[in-house]
């Protein structure tokens, strides 16, 4: 039993050795990784009642849209890009808030949250799809070097022919028959082949603007 004890007293010895040695260190990895966790709980917290807030407005913009009351998808769109603009609600309120304001012929607000969202949207083919239609409600409103800004950055090769097509829609409009053809035959070159029957009809459409403007020398 003696033995015993001796060796108990050492092995405990040993430990308070050890903790006098590494046991601030022990216990300051022990606070970090708590206060990770609870960080992390209260961020995922955080962040689960930013998206159900903004789903919540995403409905208001989706109301609004279905009754085409243009102010109030403005308002609630805006709300939403303002305060949860990191959510994806923010993205496709966005887009559908432009698509409203559009819709009753109100290009100049269209242009609002489509300007966030080129630049902001969190999704990348969103944001060129933004950009897509910026440039539509641009050349509506003669905005032509504006609107034909916004198609000439590169893009994913499948949104590459509406761009093009409507790089060439802005190109007559500025009296730059030339340059709209070789926009014109892009567009067809880069749906050659499409199989799809929206891309089939993009491309027939490119073709008969082609057409019009002549052929590409």
């Amino acid at each position: 039993m003696a033995a015993f004890d001796l060796e108990e007293q050492e092995q405990i010895s040993q430990i308070k050795g050890w903790w006098e040695q590494y046991g601030t260190v022990v216990t300051a990895i022990a606070v970090v990784a708590a206060l990770a966790s609870v960080g992390w709980q209260g961020w995922s917290w955080y962040r689960g009642k930013q998206g159900a807030e903004a789903s919540a407005l995403y409905g208001v913009v989706q109301q609004a849209a279905a009754e085409r009351n243009a102010q109030k998808a403005r308002e609630a769109a805006g709300t939403i890009i303002e305060k949860y603009s990191g959510t994806p609600y923010a993205d496709l309120a966005a887009l559908m808030s432009a698509k409203v304001q559009s819709d009753v012929g109100d290009l100049k607000n269209a242009r609002v949250p489509l300007a966030w969202a080129a630049e902001k949207a969190n999704d990348p083919a969103l944001r060129s799809l933004a950009r897509l239609r910026l440039a539509s409600v641009l050349l509506d409103e003669k905005a032509y070097d504006e609107a034909l800004a916004q198609v000439q950055a590169p893009v994913d090769a499948d949104m590459a022919a509406r761009f093009a097509d409507l790089k060439g829609d802005i190109l007559v409009a500025k009296g730059k028959p030339e340059e709209a053809r070789a926009a014109y035959k892009e567009a067809v070159d880069a749906l050659a082949g499409a199989t799809k029957s929206e891309a089939s009809a993009l491309r027939e459409i490119a073709q008969a603007k082609l057409d019009a403007v002549g052929s590409v020398k």
